[in-house]
């Protein structure tokens, strides 16, 4: 009873985040609480809450080789966001900002991009645009600017998305490195490869190839059960394109409306047959990494109060965001670290998470994620992750919090609260917790006990 009252007070007041720090093993990370949007005021019926009314995606397709390879990224954006407008009926031109995660794409470009983009989903110009890089958070990151600044008062309404093509901006640095990096260590760690951090990870924390292989196998069926059952409809935006073949040029439409990285066969005598990709004596190998793919999502937030004026339907109430640092080495522990932080700033603990979308960038720092934070295997990654799904980096985190959203309001009143979080390259982790849309009332916004 006193953890349920002191639950509800924190929440009443709604917290005004003390800065925090966290510690894993014998590691620390800094907090970041930029962006952390759960402090301030609420009044009596929850008027200033910053709430979700829609949050759609592209399919993730494999970059080079699926079905997105042949589209321009503005043309992979465009209808994720002409979906906010029709499926909501709101007037474009009241959205205060449109905020794009985007990592690869050069800076420059890529806004360019994503202004066209809004232009083709007809949002006028008065209608600004912005793009955020926070590496693999960046989509994440996009939604809790948005939140901080509708919670500020800059505007009611905002957009915040993500769009990648992996196919057209490849990973890759481009000139040269400054020298200086030799005479810093983690200067140095903030160049490795991704698939070195994994190994590092699976080494200092003892995780197996058999558990990675494990998670990869669970990725792919759970990714498998929920699009043959059709749970992705709600989130997913077919997208009109054209396929053209490589040896002839020839050009031919398509509509794509499914994730075609998923492989529902995938079983663990196939991927023990993998060798590992970064290490010769390694553990992490092609099938227990996350896939490079193109895609995009959005999210369409705005205070409480204008969606109920607008008749709009509340899909989720965004809570809280933490963004944390961690050893560039072991970039992958970054859940075990955001997640707590974020949980803290919300009253809540790790037990009143109902659903969790980490992001497998790799299975050994998922396994790891899970572990450490003791999570439910039934509460994580239901409908699978980034290994069988695909990670468009700067798309990620808005296609998380679309698949969370979706998959609460599914479940209903047996799920109240969800986080999304992902480990970030250089080293660091994000994490943001959401509430189900109709899970409040004037009087009490703590978990029922």
């Amino acid at each position: 009873m006193e953890r349920a009252i002191e639950r509800q007070r924190v929440l009443l007041e709604h917290l005004r985040p003390s800065s925090t720090s966290s510690s894993l093993e014998n590691l620390s990370a800094s907090v970041c609480a930029a962006g952390d949007s759960a402090a301030y005021q609420r009044n009596s019926v929850f008027g200033d809450d910053v709430v979700i009314v829609a949050a759609y995606r592209s399919p993730l397709c494999k970059a080079k080789r699926g079905g997105l390879k042949d589209t321009y990224p503005d043309d992979i954006l465009a209808p994720v966001l002409k979906a906010l407008i029709e499926k909501t009926n709101i007037n474009p031109a009241e959205v205060g900002d449109i905020v794009v995660g985007s990592v690869l794409g050069a800076g420059s470009q890529r806004a360019s991009e994503c202004r066209m983009a809004a232009f083709y989903a007809g949002f006028p110009e008065t209608v600004p645009v912005r793009t955020v890089n926070r590496q693999c958070s960046s989509g994440l990151q996009a939604v809790a600017d948005v939140a901080a600044a509708i919670k500020a008062g800059f505007y009611d309404i905002g957009i915040g998305a993500g769009l990648e093509s992996m196919t057209a901006n490849p990973m890759a640095w481009e000139g040269s490195v400054n020298p200086k990096v030799k005479t810093m260590a983690q200067a140095q760690d903030c160049l490795l490869p991704m698939g070195i951090t994994s190994e590092n990870v699976a080494q200092k924390f003892s995780i197996t190839r058999q558990e990675q292989d494990q998670a990869a196998v669970e990725s792919h069926r759970k990714a498998a059960a929920a699009t043959a059952a059709g749970r992705f409809k709600d989130e997913i935006i077919p997208i009109k394109t054209k396929i053209v073949d490589p040896k002839t040029g020839d050009e031919k439409p398509v509509t794509i409306s499914v994730d075609d990285g998923i492989r529902p066969g995938t079983s663990l005598a196939d991927l023990a047959k993998l060798k590992p990709v970064f290490r010769k004596d390694g553990s992490t190998t092609a099938g227990t990494s996350s896939q490079v793919s193109d895609g995009a999502g959005a999210v369409l937030l705005m205070k409480r109060s204008i969606a109920l004026q607008k008749g709009l339907p509340i899909l989720g109430v965004f809570r809280t965001f933490a963004a944390v640092g961690v050893p560039p080495s072991i970039m992958g522990i970054g859940p075990a670290v955001a997640i707590p932080a974020a949980v803290k700033a919300a009253g809540l603990q790790i037990d009143d998470i109902d659903l969790f979308e980490i992001n497998e960038a790799f299975a050994s720092q998922f396994v790891y994620c899970q572990k450490k934070l003791e999570i439910d295997p039934q509460k994580i990654n239901v409908n699978g992750g980034a290994m069988a799904i695909g990670h468009p980096l700067g798309a990620t985190g808005a296609r998380c919090v679309a698949t969370l959203l979706h998959e609460m309001k599914r479940r209903g009143r047996d799920c109240r609260f969800g986080v999304v979080s992902m480990c970030i390259g250089t080293g660091m982790g994000a994490a943001a917790v959401f509430e189900r849309g109709d899970a409040c009332d004037e009087l009490c916004n703590a978990k029922a006990k």
